[in-house]
């Protein structure tokens, strides 16, 4: 499903499909507008991502839709800066994370979908097995999962957010 928030002439190329997992108390804190990037220690840098969203454990479930603009590649320091912007003393808990690391990658997000979602169950039926993903995942790459997703996404939203982003960072 191509969505509308990326499918305009602003963006040349295609927008990829990743399924990631997420703790949901991070999740919570994008709804709470005390997090407007996720801090990856690898990603795609070169295109807005959509992602489909695994909250880990105890909830166990695709949950949600989120769009993302081009990652931000920089040093360690740079990317805890952008932590401390968002939730000042953020920054030394994602520093500590990617310090090992030349570059880091921080993906502002942009839009954000909650849908009723799928179990681990319902994923294990759907897919014939089902382990949340360690990295991310090529949705487009497996036809099944893919499917799965366009699925996921044809239910209406439960809930919406738009994350505004100052000026400053992307």
């Amino acid at each position: 499903m191509q969505d509308d928030l990326f499918g305009t002439a602003e963006f040349d190329l295609p927008v990829e499909r990743v399924l990631m997992s997420l703790n949901p108390e991070y999740y919570e804190l994008i709804w709470q507008r005390l997090k407007r990037h996720e801090f990856r220690r690898r990603y795609l840098a070169d295109r807005p991502t959509t992602w489909f969203v695994y909250l880990t454990a105890p909830v166990s479930k695709l949950a949600a839709v989120i769009n993302l603009d081009e990652a931000v590649v920089a040093s360690p320091t740079r990317i805890a800066e952008i932590a401390d912007q968002a939730r000042v003393g953020n920054g030394a808990s994602v520093f500590e994370y990617l310090k090992d690391l030349e570059n880091g990658f921080a993906l502002p997000i942009r839009k954000v979908r909650e849908f009723p979602g799928f179990t681990d169950e319902e994923l294990t039926g759907m897919l014939g097995k089902f382990h949340p993903p360690q990295g991310y995942t090529l949705v487009d790459k497996n036809p099944t999962l893919a499917r799965v997703c366009d699925k996921f996404t044809a239910a209406e939203p439960v809930r919406e957010l738009v994350v505004e982003h100052p000026a400053s960072v992307a």
